[in-house]
């Protein structure tokens, strides 16, 4: 019999329980997306800055497939928990959303990143889709497509306030000005909106970012006098991302963006783990072991020999590896092997016979494998292949000994968001809850194959 280290999943049907094992016989890995949980960090988020009520609205990150969890699925459960604005980094994304149904009399959409020669600005344009302006070139590209379109071009404007990315700096901001004066005038943009980003919001331990983060304050408000001073006041002034929607309030403004928040994680480990802020991680990763065998004292575990086995013991293989987006960075050494030194690798929950252990990556992590030492006895400890282990889940307390997104970012020298942004779309994504989450009408646009 094998076990399972996770736990027993809710199946709305037996439709549901049927994609559960076609996942498991199609890749040994499955990413558990619970929308309940985005859905419930979402009205958190929103119930922070005051509610629907309070003046300030909440957009909901989805770029990068949302983080990894699935761009459509993700998007609809934040809208479902209050959001009303989705903001995607690509437009690729963005046009994504509006073509599976979101349209624009349900929420915003705002998209930022582009190569300002080959952007589709007008596809953007005719879906109702924001546009982020900061470069006189992106002032201009938006402009000639509005006009060929014969239709006004929602835009937000996006300032250098210290982080030294994306946007007009101080300097260069009357050039914009003179540009963008006379288009709004025109009917040409509609200026919705200005917008920044902070560079070290995460980071409430270190006065020094602390008072870095206030001159970036004062620098986006000195940005909006002087919009205001030229006749193009924002309607909508958006700087909070998450660390700022959990800390600062001063500053949420008519609009905030919380992006790992959503998913259910802090900014940051300095700021406290999600359970401070009544945040859960949605994504569970869950994986079927491969071989188990017995291996004898001194035996080398994976490449370069990192990882000798200190005794008698048995091995056994996660059949996923940095193909999949698990970190060669958490691969785990010991003394015994070729670099003489100890490095902890990623943490894997395991059931046995005893109840759950967690185990760590012995040795390197592969392309499609790793391989974990169960310092015992396989047949004594009731692990077989065939098992399900778990890399990491919502992180249940201590004694469920479950890891976390942030104790793999810690075991890769990382941070949670690459570890499950990297995560690549050969590892199925199941959706669990979705039928209390959604709507009919929602529930038609996800793939039904995806559903427990």
């Amino acid at each position: 019999m094998t076990l399972s280290a996770t736990c027993e999943w809710q199946f709305s049907s037996e439709r549901g329980r049927a994609n559960y094992d076609a996942a498991r016989r199609r890749y040994p890995a499955q990413a558990i997306v619970d929308l309940a949980a985005l859905r419930d960090n979402m009205r958190r988020l929103v119930g922070m800055v005051g509610g629907p009520a309070s003046g300030t609205a909440v957009m909901g990150v989805v770029k990068a497939d949302a983080y990894g969890h699935g761009l459509i699925p993700s998007a609809l459960a934040a809208l479902a928990g209050g959001a009303t604005w989705l903001g995607t980094a690509q437009s690729h994304e963005a046009l994504l959303l509006r073509k599976a149904g979101i349209g624009s009399e349900r929420c915003h959409i705002l998209t930022w990143v582009y190569n300002g020669t080959a952007v589709p600005f007008d596809e953007l344009i005719a879906n109702d889709i924001d546009v982020s302006v900061g470069s006189l070139s992106g002032i201009d590209g938006v402009a000639e497509a509005a006009r060929r379109l014969g239709k006004t071009a929602r835009v937000h404007v996006k300032v250098d306030s210290g982080f030294g990315r994306n946007g007009f700096t101080p300097a260069g901001f009357d050039a914009a000005l003179a540009k963008l004066v006379p288009l709004a005038r025109e009917g040409v943009l509609h200026v919705v909106g200005q917008w920044s980003h902070l560079a070290v919001a995460d980071a409430p331990d270190v006065p020094e970012f602390v008072a870095s983060t206030d001159r970036q304050i004062e620098c986006f408000k000195d940005f909006t006098r002087r919009m205001e001073s030229a006749g193009i006041a924002p309607e909508i002034r958006h700087l909070a991302n998450t660390a700022a929607t959990l800390s600062r309030p001063e500053i949420h403004f008519e609009l905030t963006r919380p992006g790992i928040g959503l998913y259910g994680y802090e900014a940051d480990p300095a700021m406290g783990a999600p359970a401070t802020y009544g945040l859960k991680p949605a994504m569970t990763l869950q994986a079927q072991l491969g071989t188990v065998k017995d291996v004898e004292a001194g035996h080398g575990v994976s490449y370069g020999r990192t990882y000798l086995t200190p005794s008698d013991t048995s091995t056994a293989i996660v059949p996923i590896g940095y193909a999949d987006g698990i970190h060669r960075s958490a691969s785990g050494f010991d003394m015994e092997g070729a670099k003489h030194v100890i490095k902890d690798g990623g943490p894997v929950r395991v059931m046995t016979a005893e109840g759950p252990r967690l185990y760590r990556v012995s040795g390197r992590v592969c392309m499609d494998q790793f391989i974990l030492d169960l310092h015992g006895s396989a047949a004594e400890l009731g692990v077989h292949e065939g098992d399900t282990v778990e890399l990491f889940g919502p992180g249940r307390g201590e004694d469920y000994a479950e890891p976390t997104a942030d104790d793999w970012g810690r075991a890769a020298d990382t941070i949670s968001y690459e570890i499950f942004t990297c995560l690549r779309n050969r590892i199925p994504r199941l959706y669990e809850h979705a039928s209390d989450v959604l709507s009919a009408e929602d529930l038609a646009k996800l793939d039904p194959a995806s559903m427990l």
